[in-house]
């Protein structure tokens, strides 16, 4: 941001945080500025594509008051989880795609992640949770559905997306909520299980964290 805004002091803040690994589809951050605002938008934009590293590109820029925090503001999140099962995918994959090598009942996974919508305690699907943590979150939609949202030649014949929405989500809850299905796919877990893990009286966390790679922030909605 130096190189673009020069000795102007300045402060930014992101609209979330994501895990190691993790990628990104959609993303924002807020831009403050101690002196005047800026005088072209897209004409800053541009020049701060320029300086960008080339994983990272800015689409859009929007003056906001100075009343507006990305952070307090509400907001509607959706990830994708982009995974496969069975054969080894083409090491391409791997930025993008989690493949399990075994088989997975991939229907019985479709109903698992239906269970996950609606207002719960998701205290299992929480790493390290404080005192002060807001265990109890509303997923606005949860289902697992054949990925054509993000495709490449090299992607495996068949893939799948669990797509997730909210408000906000907890610690690693995701990847967790994704673990547990792979779990329920493999016959480890059942459908059972996966209801009463939501229950606020049931204490056994999910221990299994699916890899951060096949994560996606894919839209951030503000309202």
């Amino acid at each position: 941001m130096r190189f673009v805004l020069g000795e102007v002091r300045f402060k930014i803040l992101g609209a979330s945080r994501t895990d190691a690994m993790v990628s990104a589809q959609e993303a924002a951050f807020e831009l403050f500025l101690d002196d005047e605002p800026l005088e072209n938008l897209e004409e800053f934009l541009t020049i701060f594509n320029k300086n960008l590293p080339q994983d990272i590109r800015a689409t859009t820029i929007q003056e906001v008051d100075e009343k507006f925090n990305i952070i307090q503001h509400p907001k509607k999140k959706e990830y994708i989880y982009l995974f496969a099962f069975g054969a080894k995918s083409h090491p391409f994959c791997a930025p993008l795609l989690a493949t399990f090598q075994e088989d997975l009942d991939i229907d019985l996974m479709k109903k698992g992640a239906k269970l996950f919508k609606g207002k719960h305690n998701f205290r299992n699907y929480c790493t390290k949770p404080t005192e002060h943590t807001i265990l109890e979150r509303e997923v606005e939609d949860c289902e697992i559905v054949k990925n054509t949202l993000i495709i490449a030649n090299f992607f495996p014949e068949h893939s799948y997306a669990l797509k997730v929405s909210g408000t906000g989500f907890l610690r690693n809850q995701i990847r967790l909520m994704m673990g547990a299905l792979v779990l329920l796919g493999r016959g480890e877990l059942s459908l059972e299980y996966l209801q009463k893990s939501l229950s606020p009286d049931i204490h056994d966390p999910i221990t299994y964290i699916a890899p951060g790679s096949g994560l996606i922030l894919n839209k951030i909605d503000f309202e």
